[in-house]
């Protein structure tokens, strides 16, 4: 799948502005369809995701997992770098590189959080994104179950050019897809297995 995805991108490449534009007039109704088949949701150019779980671990330790940002590297899908710059109290900025061949990207992101319940990261830089936030939310999962939390991921990214959008549909759905997992994996290794109760993809409009 990965060959494939990459043939394609570089065929891709070989087309002009002008060949890409019209590309992506051709196959908008295809291009939506197949992302929101996968819980993405294409509104012009800007793309969405939401996805909302209930983890057998507790909103501390989801909040945990999430808010180490300079450990993403470890685990996230596609995170060659993650080096926090500057930590005031619920605040940070943080350098990151993403990197799903033959796309690398280095950008920064200012991170605000509300401890044990809400990170959220919005890209202030870089030449691959016009627009690029993530919201993660923790909540107590079910009356009596100390140990679980409902999980909520939600992402908006806008790329700033058709091509990149276009490439989008091949590369990035899979990156978002993967993020909760990847999450939950790395929760397991720190706190141990939980028992997965519930997964619920959604979609939300712009």
């Amino acid at each position: 799948m990965a060959k494939k995805a990459t043939s394609l991108f570089l065929r891709a490449l070989e087309m002009s502005d002008g060949q890409s534009c019209n590309v992506m007039r051709r196959n908008t109704n295809a291009i939506i369809r197949h992302l929101s088949s996968c819980g993405i949701l294409a509104t012009g150019r800007r793309m969405e995701y939401l996805e909302c779980r209930n983890l057998s671990y507790s909103p501390e330790q989801m909040y945990n997992v999430v808010a180490n940002v300079d450990q993403y590297q470890q685990f996230v899908p596609w995170c060659k770098k993650s080096k926090v710059t500057r930590n005031r109290n619920d605040n940070m900025l943080v350098q990151l590189e993403i990197g799903f061949p033959p796309i690398v990207e280095c950008y920064t992101s200012e991170v605000t959080v509300i401890p044990n319940h809400q990170v959220r990261a919005v890209c202030r830089d870089g030449n691959l994104f016009s627009h690029l936030e993530t919201l993660w939310q923790f909540t107590p999962g079910a009356a009596g179950q100390d140990d679980s939390c409902n999980v909520e991921f939600f992402v908006s990214f806008e790329f700033k050019s058709l091509l990149h959008s276009q490439l989008a549909t091949l590369f990035f759905n899979e990156v978002v897809k993967q993020m909760v997992n990847a999450f939950e994996t790395r929760a397991s290794k720190l706190y141990g297995t939980g028992i997965h109760r519930l997964q619920t993809p959604l979609r939300k409009a712009t």
